[in-house]
């Protein structure tokens, strides 16, 4: 892999062995294209010694790790980690070897976590990601991610986030945790980020088409045609006549996360903990309604002022057309 920002390209590397082969000196040459002298005279004796070829970008990894494990311990390493199932620290101890080193060996080979494995059996019972590759659609509609988050209501007066943990709840309802949930609605354009939430009592059928209705619309007030819609495979959107019947009649293209894997609905995933985090709970509210009431402020803001990391420190506007 190249380095992110060369000061030269294999282009300019020949220029560069062209302008002092034809006689200029070498240091004069090196200050015009902005390298040291050395640099200058390393493409020179790559240039002598391998030809056109040699001035093309190599890796940058070195012939030979001293300080790595040979392929010998890395064997004894994960097969007590197959055979015993122990963590990092305990395989360490017993073979002499530094936790780190060791963690660092399970990592390279791709070795669940103990976590995810059955205690009894050590068969992998929860999905992990099969690849790390990140995509992002090219413009605005090309792909809509839309998911529900299940947040419990706050009883009038506030919950334990006012009162504290060891406040004692009145009421029998309260105390069962019986106050029921709300159900936050939303959907993320992949492209810009931009996003839209409601919240309802329930994730029905007919209330997630009816998300769906004054989602599209919210995206064509900016001017925003969405090709392709994604969501996991809860009945509300795979069983749901209402929900295909919409989209049949937009021309838009359904699609299904791989069961277990809500990492390939990423961006609403993310979404969704950035509104946990910086709307549900950024306060003690002192009721549901209140909570309620402050989301379409803090979507305003998400939207329109807010930094994002993925669109270069820009809000998710920036990246919407309204022409």
């Amino acid at each position: 892999m190249s380095h992110a920002k060369p000061r030269l390209s294999p282009f300019s590397r020949l220029l560069l062995c062209q302008r002092v082969l034809a006689g200029r000196p070498v240091a004069h040459v090196a200050a015009e294209m902005g390298v040291s002298r050395a640099t200058a005279h390393k493409w020179l004796r790559r240039l002598r010694e391998e030809g056109p070829d040699g001035l093309q970008d190599r890796s940058s990894r070195p012939l030979s790790c001293p300080h790595r494990l040979s392929p010998r311990l890395e064997r004894k390493v994960l097969a007590r980690r197959a055979k015993e199932r122990q963590g990092a620290l305990l395989i360490a101890v017993d073979l002499g070897l530094n936790p780190s080193t060791v963690g660092r060996v399970l990592k390279r080979h791709q070795v669940p976590l103990l976590s995810w494995l059955d205690p009894t059996t050590g068969v992998l019972i929860r999905g992990r990601r099969s690849s790390a590759e990140r995509y992002e659609y090219d413009a605005p509609g090309g792909l809509i991610h839309i998911d529900v988050k299940k947040l419990g209501k706050i009883p009038d007066g506030g919950g334990w986030r006012v009162h504290g943990r060891n406040e004692k709840v009145r009421g029998r309802a309260q105390k069962h945790g019986q106050i029921g949930y709300d159900f936050v609605h939303s959907a993320v354009d992949d492209h810009s980020r931009l996003a839209y939430s409601e919240i309802h009592d329930d994730e029905q059928a007919a209330t997630c088409a009816g998300f769906l209705l004054r989602a599209l619309a919210f995206f064509a007030a900016h001017g925003i045609t969405v090709q392709r819609v994604m969501t996991d495979n809860h009945f509300s959107y795979r069983n749901s006549n209402a929900w295909k019947a919409i989209l049949a009649e937009r021309g838009i293209r359904q699609l299904f996360i791989k069961p277990h894997c809500p990492w390939t609905n990423g961006k609403v995933e993310r979404f969704n903990r950035t509104l946990q985090r910086e709307w549900a709970y950024r306060q003690p509210f002192t009721s549901n309604n209140q909570r309620r009431r402050a989301l379409s402020r803090w979507l305003q803001h998400y939207n329109h002022t807010r930094h994002h990391l993925a669109l270069g420190g820009l809000p998710p506007i920036s990246r919407v057309s309204t022409t």
